[in-house]
């Protein structure tokens, strides 16, 4: 494995084996392990051959006894070498395929954006609070990417509505309403066989439920409202309140957080709510322009 033959190997030792950075890691669980304190049995470390190239290890390790008394480790090594190298390939492909997915989800953003002019910018900025919220909250970075991506997009399915309806300088007539209030719907049609690591699709249709399950399309309430959407919520209505619209000057974002604050266990998660004042009253947040 290492290169040496075996009077060789007899006259290695840790030090001269295990990769410069990785040495005080293994010294410490051998150390440590010979004197009888709980350690790993099974770790990782790289190792250096003896023509100087790396390899990658795992290690099983346990105490070595004789008449109750630790006199040493028997180890047992394994080369995981190809394993790490297809990892880190993986990992690659990964990275790329998350940029591409970005790259199409501000594609998609921007279609919506060209048909309504008023609300350019909306979207990324709910999605910039959205993930803001959710960091706050310290929700796992699967959950937040999600909430980040489905933000980016919640509105796509206005790319359905007139335009006439998007830009309307005064108030919605019941029939324009009710256009409006099909939109999380249409987006999740239009999402929902897309194979994202995320339920996209799903936030999109549930950000305009309200805890006391007088939002729309569904009419949920509570917990029947997936964590992600009950944040996409509340940055939604703050982003829209705080900036203008067709149909009204920008609020500003003292009255928008008064609002949510008011609302708070009623149309609104309350911790969602409570973080979000947080993330603007002692984090500093700001919009982008």
């Amino acid at each position: 494995m290492f290169g040496y033959s075996l009077e060789e190997m007899k006259k290695q030792s840790i030090q001269s084996l295990a990769h410069t950075d990785d040495v005080e890691m293994v010294m410490k669980y051998h150390s440590g392990r010979v004197s009888g304190k709980n350690v790993p049995l099974k770790y990782e470390w790289r190792g250096v051959r003896k023509d100087g190239s790396i390899i990658y290890l795992e290690v099983y390790a346990k105490a070595l006894k004789m008449g109750g008394k630790i006199v040493g480790t028997r180890s047992y090594l394994w080369d995981i070498t190809e394993r790490k190298r297809v990892e880190n390939e993986l990992q690659q492909t990964l990275k790329k395929l998350r940029k591409a997915m970005g790259s199409i989800i501000n594609v998609v953003a921007s279609t919506v954006e060209v048909r309504d002019p008023y609300t350019a910018g909306h979207q990324q900025r709910v999605a910039d609070l959205a993930r803001m919220i959710a960091a706050e909250m310290k929700l796992k970075k699967q959950i937040i990417d999600g909430i980040r991506m489905a933000g980016a997009i919640h509105d796509i399915g206005k790319i359905a509505l007139p335009a006439e309806v998007l830009s309307k300088p005064s108030a919605l007539s019941e029939v324009e309403f009710e256009l409006i209030k099909s939109h999380p719907k249409v987006g999740y049609e239009i999402l929902k066989n897309v194979e994202f690591p995320w339920p996209v699709a799903k936030i999109v249709l549930q950000h305009h439920e309200r805890l006391n399950g007088s939002g729309y399309p569904l009419e949920l309430s509570g917990k029947e409202i997936i964590i992600e959407a009950r944040i996409l919520a509340v940055a939604d209505v703050v982003e829209a309140m705080t900036n203008h619209r067709p149909y009204r000057p920008a609020l500003g974002i003292e009255v928008a957080l008064k609002e949510i604050e008011k609302n708070k266990d009623i149309l609104y998660d309350p911790k969602v709510v409570d973080a979000c004042i947080k993330v603007f009253k002692e984090k500093g947040f700001k919009f982008k322009t």
